[in-house]
């Protein structure tokens, strides 16, 4: 069967909020505390830059380093309320209604997310992206590997997060699949954001947990595939979709008109968040060329069932005695 190709095609200049910068002016303050904390960074980072000062001068004013600056700037860490006000008192800042804006901004980035039972095991780099992630208003994903975590069931869950966590206890994996569960409410919740997912043929194919377990999960993504926020297309194996995507990657687009796009990219320790215009380019550009390879989504839901029905059952191997191979994928983060 042939599959007439999309044209869809979607550059970096069509959805970033400004030209002069990644954090362009107004917006609103919603989204949880890791996007307030990048608006806040962007505003202040904006002011600096308008006055002329330094990253080094800025620090000194704090009785800080550039490099303290830099993280405040970025999101990467909160403001405290002292170095708040004598930055603003050094940008010369001095109306007392836009300082209590700014103070208020950084108290709402000081909060915690729900997930803040989570943090005596979460890392800090994913606390970061489980804040973005909330906020997104398009998400945006190529997967490679296994089903994207946002639709994947309990049970296909648990199973890899048992073989990416082979030492962990049962109550640790149940907190991290309770987690990854815990997620998917921002499917559906009142104005969920659009989730667009291109996931490759054989990453479906791989009967993770055994035969009922993952016939379980492609009936899940039957029918969560009708969902009008939801496009999922699948990537046939011959179209070689990881040589252009050299990996999986989350593109997260925001209302807020202070931020930019953002490229999450998982690794095994760590993670990495681009949003430079050039970057964006590139991993949108490889977006819609797998786009456009992949059959339309509205061919999803027939591929999913003759898949399913296509291989043959396995047999189903207990939990405990499935060991992770060297080298295999890192679906791990909850």
């Amino acid at each position: 069967m042939v599959f007439p190709c999309q044209t869809r095609y979607m550059a970096s200049s069509e959805i970033l909020p400004g030209d002069d910068s990644p954090f362009g002016g107004g917006g609103s303050a919603d989204g949880g505390p890791a996007v307030l904390r990048i608006i806040l960074g962007g505003r202040m980072r904006r002011l600096r830059e308008e006055r002329g000062i330094s990253r080094e001068d800025a620090g000194e004013a704090i009785r800080g380093s550039h490099s303290k600056i830099s993280r405040l700037e970025l999101g990467r860490v909160g403001f405290r309320q002292r170095d708040l006000i004598d930055l603003l008192t050094f940008y010369q800042v001095t109306d007392p209604d836009q300082v209590a804006e700014f103070t208020e901004l950084a108290r709402g980035a000081s909060a915690s997310g729900w997930w803040h039972r989570d943090t005596d095991w979460l890392p800090k780099w994913f606390d970061t992206y489980l804040g973005l992630e909330q906020a997104a208003r398009l998400i945006r994903c190529y997967e490679p590997r296994a089903v994207p975590e946002l639709l994947q069931t309990a049970d296909y869950a648990r199973a890899l997060l048992t073989l990416a966590h082979p030492d962990e206890s049962d109550e640790a994996i149940d907190r991290r699949v309770a987690l990854r569960m815990r997620r998917q409410d921002i499917l559906t919740k009142p104005d969920p954001p659009h989730l667009w997912v291109i996931v490759e043929e054989t990453a479906l194919c791989r009967p993770i947990g055994g035969s009922t377990v993952w016939r379980a999960q492609l009936d899940h993504l039957v029918r969560i595939a009708a969902r009008p926020q939801i496009t999922m297309q699948v990537l046939a194996d011959h179209v070689g979709g990881p040589t252009l995507a050299d990996g999986a990657f989350t593109v997260l687009r925001f209302a807020e008109n202070d931020l930019p796009d953002i490229v999450y990219l998982q690794q095994l320790t760590s993670a990495l968040y681009l949003d430079k215009l050039a970057d964006l380019d590139v991993y949108l550009r490889v977006a819609n060329v797998l786009s456009v390879h992949a059959p339309p989504p509205e061919y999803t839901i027939g591929l999913l069932e003759a898949l399913r029905e296509r291989l043959p059952r396995t047999v189903d191997r207990p939990a405990d005695t499935v060991t992770t191979q060297p080298g295999s994928a890192s679906t791990d983060m909850p």
